[in-house]
């Protein structure tokens, strides 16, 4: 007889949002290392940037410990992202249209609110238009790790419409990599990648029920879209598209689905070693005088004012004009004051931004620095004041 396993949607809001802690752990050692004087500070530059190879294409030259987890173990993420999409699409929240249309308004308006706020502070100064998308992203594992700290003073149904946001801005958020991030096709790696996919789409109509050849086929389209110069973490939404799940109306889980088990499987790696990992090797950003100062400079300012203004006034006023519309009504049990601060800890990017941000100025890490420096400020800022309205807001009977 199958034993039903614990919904991993479930497993997140509840037990691993200590997973959105340990990032934050990860972020602040990083911060803390890259700032220490001499050396030790120097240590932490060198082991990010450390050559370990191999060089597969001239145009990343060889692998760094930073590409391998930006190129490599981020595939792994994004393929957890792509299940978790899927599984909401055919069983899950966003399984019907009435479900979708809240979470598609709120986040479709969290998305190109911050790119116009970044666009018009940012936007006309010359090299600095291709960062729009760097404060449309929103970073589900730090909001959670947050609204977890905050215990039963926020209502499940608030919890599942920010995560349903979040799963929904990840939609976004790939597309964007996929299609204005990419660069210098290589048509020969393209037509492989394409191969894989056709080959993993006739697993799925087969019924193919074992997950190793369809992991197989994984890896060899993650190979071949690193070197067709799409970023190569869109191989891991892609794959997970054909994993074959078994819908179970009713109920959070089939324990004989294949993505059902390779969600399980995958999630524990990407929350508490995969996601700190990134964390770590790309937030540590040196806070001197200099930095700090450069705040108020277009580029971090656009980011920060992105993060913090555009998706509070996003994601809020989209959710308000939907209620208002009766187009959707919003989570039942909570109030103006709880979306509010919902909307705020949306304004936290940090994950995806930074993945964003250094698609977007890959030939100068001088604009790659600045960028995290605003969107550490507009993530903390979001975070800190998200946090404050959600301990105070009371629900709504």
């Amino acid at each position: 007889m199958l034993t039903r396993r614990p919904s991993a949607l479930r497993d997140f809001l509840t037990g691993e949002a200590g997973g959105g802690v340990l990032l934050m752990a990860a972020a602040a050692f990083a911060l803390l290392m890259a700032n220490l004087p001499g050396e030790a500070g120097h240590f932490y530059h060198a082991f990010v940037h450390a050559e370990i190879g191999p060089e597969w294409t001239p145009k990343l030259g060889p692998m760094t410990v930073h590409l391998w987890i930006n190129d490599g173990l981020m595939a792994i993420f994004f393929l957890l992202v792509g299940l978790e999409i899927k599984r909401e699409l055919v069983d899950g929240g966003l399984s019907t249209w009435e479900r979708r249309r809240l979470p598609f308004i709120a986040a479709a308006a969290g998305m190109a609110v911050p790119a116009g706020v970044y666009l018009l502070l940012a936007g006309g100064t010359p090299g600095l238009s291709g960062g729009w998308a760097i404060p449309a992203a929103t970073d589900i594992a730090f909001a959670i790790g947050v609204v977890a700290l905050l215990g039963r003073r926020v209502p499940a149904s608030l919890k599942l419409m920010l995560t349903a946001i979040a799963i929904v801005d990840d939609m976004g958020a790939v597309a964007i990599i996929a299609l204005a991030y990419t660069q210098g096709i290589d048509l020969a790696a393209l037509a492989a990648a394409a191969v894989m996919l056709l080959l993993m789409f006739g697993l799925n109509r087969l019924g193919v029920q074992r997950l190793l050849p369809y992991m197989l086929a994984f890896a060899a389209l993650w190979y071949f879209t690193l070197l067709s110069g799409v970023h190569a973490t869109v191989a891991g939404v892609l794959a997970a598209m054909f994993v074959p799940i078994k819908p179970t109306p009713g109920a959070p889980d089939a324990a004989d689905s294949p993505l059902h088990r390779l969600e399980h499987a995958v999630h524990p790696w990407s929350a508490y070693l995969i996601v700190p990992l990134f964390g770590f090797v790309n937030a540590g950003v040196a806070l001197d005088a200099a930095a700090l100062g450069a705040l108020l400079t277009p580029l971090p300012l656009g980011v920060a004012a992105g993060l913090f203004l555009g998706k509070q006034i996003g994601i809020f006023g989209g959710i308000w004009l939907a209620d208002r519309l009766r187009l959707s009504r919003r989570p039942a049990g909570t109030s103006w004051a709880q979306i509010y601060g919902m909307a705020l800890l949306c304004g936290i990017g940090f994950t995806m931004s930074l993945f964003i941000g250094a698609l977007a100025f890959p030939a100068s890490p001088a604009l790659v620095e600045q960028a995290k420096i605003g969107i550490l400020a507009g993530s903390l800022l979001s975070a800190v004041l998200g946090y404050i309205i959600l301990q105070r807001a009371e629900s709504r009977r």
